[in-house]
Formats: structure tokens, C-alpha cells, sequence
């Protein structure tokens, strides 16, 4: 295995034959674990567990980044019986879902209904919980019910189209569309004119999105500054991991094609956005209680109440309106490239946090997060979001200097060498004392990395150091 870059501060136990300070021989427990997913933020996942202690990390599929901490293992996420005859075999203690396809699928509930599976335990809601993102009607209705804080909205199927008409006369533009169900990050339109938000929801309704766009969520538009907070929950206890904020546009200036964001992602597809800060300058003591009170609490209470086990992450997509936060979207693991950024900043052993979490004593674990600030800049390829080209070599990841390079759409080419695979192909996250430190260390390091048609933003984090 290759050495796991970490930052200043952190350490790794060695878990093999390792003595006491009575010199005594200690057998350490090894934990074997599996990490479901083949992008950035999977890498991000197995980077910091293959930091726990005894840890001994598989990636299913992986990339050419995840194997320099762990192993890959050529499995699809969405095959849950060779999901499970690898648990079996490798005697695999936890299992971390990264993307959300297999949640929405029902993999948790595979893994409680199977016998042989029960001492395995595993990251992420069960089927009807993993409906809060796979299903945006299913989410505004649970907000409703439990009082957290959200956009108006209307549900439009075509058996009530004149009616969901006469909803977007009635708000004000931008009129905002969003297909019900998974759409590959591009169930969503956000339009201007009320004529063309019309002519779209009816493209919607007849079949734009396939079945996803069979109901429509025409939501009020919100306006305001967006953050990503993520939710760590045993289905009672909760702790709030670093926020983050991403980059979704293309080009600088929040110029260009949408990236990711405000729609569901689906594995494989490799969007998300172009890069992310944490923590945020606006996300002040004040601002986060009012997330705890008035969305993290009212969602537990409300997953609680409806019998839904949730033992995971949950992404609160928000909107900080003069203080006060909506949820935009829910998402049920955690965001990429915000994971780039928030994996570095947590500390303590990242295996124990979840471990705890799926036994349901999350109180009992010590949590902790740097105080540094983490700036992530990701690298994609020349047309990306459209068409791109795969299979560029890459070059000048050897010379990279305190930074992790965590890649999101990379594998090995006949050689061995490293080439892309994606239309986000790696994110290089630094730290330092302030975003405008972090920012330099990465950008000098991302000049480093070659290969053709690179492209990335130049104005990461340029717009939080106004509010610092």
C-alpha cells in the first residue's frame, strides 16, 4: 500500500505487532471495511478510515487515487450480491455507501433481511429513509409535516397541469423545476420566463427526465448564500461535521454550465461541483443553532416518528436568508467535492465515529474538527459537463507538497500510469490559517498537474475572504 499522505497533527497507529510501553506485544483488533463508490468523495472516505486504527480498507470499484489507500476490488455498488459475497469472504466489519443509487435502491434493507449479513454493520438510511433525495415530493411533504423550513411548492403530475400552471403565475420569477425522482444531476431547471417555465414542465411531464420528471416539485425560488451541512446520525444522537461550500458553475465568476448541485447525482456520471471552502465565514455559531433547532432537530423527530431507520449521513442543501436557513434538497451521504474538503478537517479515528454510529451509541465516541481552513480545488476535463475525452495521461502528481490530491474520475491505463476517466477527473485540497493561505497552497500545486484539455476555476473561495 502506498504511504497515506496526512496533514501536520495527525497520526496513524501501526496496528500490527505493535508493544505497550511495558514492551509487551499487543494484538491490535483489525477492521476490515468497504467503501461502495469510484469518485472523489469515495476516495476522501477511504483516505481518512485507512487512518483508523487496525483499518484495513477495500474500495468497490474505486479509482487510481482510492488504491493508494486501500484496495480495489472490481464490484459494482449496485450489485448487491457480489456486495455480499465479498462481505462474507473478506469478513468485512462496516460498509460505507458513497453514492446515493444504492441507497435509494434499498441496499441496507438487503443487508438487515440477509442472516449471513448481520454482524456487518453498514453506513446509510434504509430504503424509505433514502427517499428524502430520491424523491423530491417525498421530501417537501416530509418538511411540511415536521415544520423545517423550506421553498413553497407545488406538485404537479399531468393529471393536475393547468393547476400547477396557475401555481407559477402566482410566483415570481425565477421559476424553479425539479424532476421527483433521480435524474442524473440534470433534474433541474431554474427559468426566467413564465411562458418557457410552462412549455418546460409540460417537456417534463411528457418525458424529459424518463420517469424521474413524471412528477414535477415546482418550488418558490429562494435567494440568499448556499451551504452544505452535513449530519452524522445513529437515528437518535447527531453531530454536525464541518460545513462546506462548493462551487457548481463552470466558470469563474459563477459563469457557465452548471456543474452539479440543486438535483440528484447519479454514480458513474461524475458531476458535482468545481471545488469547496470549509469552513464557511457566514456560518457563524448563531447561524448553525438555528440549523440544529429549526431543521436538524424537526428531521430526526420526524424520521423517528414515520419508523424510518437512519443510521448515515444527511446533507442539508440551505440557503442562509439573513441568518436564517432552508433546505434547498436533502441528500442521504455525503456531497462532492465538499467531502474533498471536510474529511481533512475531521480529526480522531474517522472508523470509530461510524462504527459507533451504526450501533446506535454515537454520544459515546469523542468527535472533533481542525480549526484549519480546508480549500478544494477540483480539476476536470476540457468540455466538461458536456462532451469530454478520456483517457488523457496525467502527469506531476509525484510533486505534489502538502496537499491530498484525492481523485474523482481516474484509473490505470495498459502501463500502469495514471489517466482520466471522467469528466471531474481530481480535487486538491490544502489547508491553512485562513482561505486566503489554503487557497495559495493549492492553486501553486494544481499548477503542477498536467494532462490535456485541464481546466479549472480560478475564483475558489475568492468571494467567502470578503467575509472573513
Amino acid at each position: 500500500m502506498a504511504k497515506i499522505i496526512m496533514y501536520p497533527g495527525e497520526a496513524r497507529k501501526e496496528t500490527m505487532n505493535w508493544k505497550d510501553a511495558q514492551g509487551q506485544h499487543i494484538t491490535a483488533v483489525k477492521r476490515n471495511i468497504l467503501v461502495l463508490g469510484s469518485g472523489g468523495r469515495e476516495h476522501a472516505l477511504a483516505w481518512k478510515l485507512a487512518q483508523s486504527e487496525g483499518a484495513h480498507v477495500f474500495i468497490a470499484p474505486g479509482n487510481a487515487g482510492t488504491a493508494q489507500v486501500g484496495v480495489n476490488v472490481n464490484i459494482k455498488p449496485s450489485d448487491f450480491e457480489a456486495v455480499k459475497d465479498f462481505c462474507l469472504k473478506q469478513e468485512i466489519n462496516l460498509v460505507v455507501v458513497g453514492p446515493e443509487q444504492p441507497l435509494v435502491d434499498g441496499i441496507v434493507d438487503f443487508f438487515k433481511q440477509d442472516e449471513t449479513l448481520k454482524s456487518v454493520k453498514i453506513i446509510g438510511p434504509d430504503k424509505r429513509g433514502a427517499q428524502l433525495e430520491g424523491s423530491k415530493a417525498f421530501a417537501k411533504d416530509f418538511m411540511e409535516k415536521y415544520g423545517v423550513p423550506t421553498a413553497k411548492c407545488f406538485k404537479v403530475n399531468k393529471d393536475n397541469l393547468s393547476e400547477g400552471c396557475n401555481f407559477l403565475e402566482s410566483v415570481k420569477a425565477p421559476y424553479v423545476l425539479k424532476a421527483d425522482g433521480l435524474a442524473a444531476g440534470k433534474g433541474v431547471l431554474i427559468l426566467n420566463d413564465l411562458q418557457e417555465a410552462k412549455n418546460e414542465l409540460g417537456k417534463m411531464l411528457d418525458g424529459k427526465f424518463g420517469a424521474a420528471s413524471a412528477t414535477v416539485v415546482i418550488e418558490e425560488f429562494l435567494k440568499g448564500i448556499e451551504v452544505s451541512v452535513f449530519v452524522l446520525t445513529d437515528g437518535e444522537h447527531y453531530v454536525l461535521l464541518p460545513e462546506a461550500k462548493d462551487y457548481k458553475r463552470i466558470g469563474d465568476g459563477d459563469k457557465g454550465l452548471n456543474t452539479g448541485g440543486m438535483g440528484a447525482v447519479s454514480p458513474g456520471l461524475n458531476t458535482g461541483g468545481m471545488g469547496a471552502v470549509s469552513p464557511v465565514p457566514f456560518c457563524t455559531t448563531e447561524f448553525l443553532n438555528r440549523v440544529e433547532e429549526c431543521i436538524v432537530k424537526p428531521t430526526l423527530k420526524g424520521l423517528k416518528a414515520e419508523g424510518i431507520d437512519y443510521k448515515g449521513f444527511i446533507f442539508l442543501g440551505l440557503m442562509n436568508d439573513g441568518c436564517n436557513p432552508y433546505v434547498i434538497e436533502y441528500n442521504v451521504r455525503m456531497g462532492d467535492p465538499e467531502t474533498e474538503a471536510v474529511m481533512t478537517r475531521i480529526e480522531g479515528d474517522f472508523a470509530d465515529l461510524l462504527m459507533a454510529c451504526a450501533d446506535g451509541r454515537l454520544n459515546e465516541v469523542h468527535y472533533a474538527k481542525s480549526d484549519k481552513t480546508a480549500v478544494t480545488v477540483m480539476m476536470v476535463s476540457g468540455g466538461y459537463p458536456e462532451a469530454y475525452k478520456k483517457g488523457m495521461k496525467m502527469s506531476g502528481l509525484d510533486n505534489l507538497k502538502e496537499v491530498v490530491a484525492f481523485h474523482a474520475g481516474t484509473a490505470f491505463d495498459s502501463e500502469k500510469d495514471v489517466v482520466t476517466a471522467g469528466g471531474r477527473v481530481i480535487a486538491v485540497t490544502a489547508h491553512g490559517d485562513s482561505i486566503e493561505e489554503a487557497r495559495g497552497i493549492a492553486y501553486r500545486e494544481v499548477e503542477k498537474i498536467h494532462f490535456d484539455g485541464a481546466n479549472y476555476r480560478h475564483d475558489i473561495g475568492l468571494d467567502l475572504m470578503k467575509m472573513q
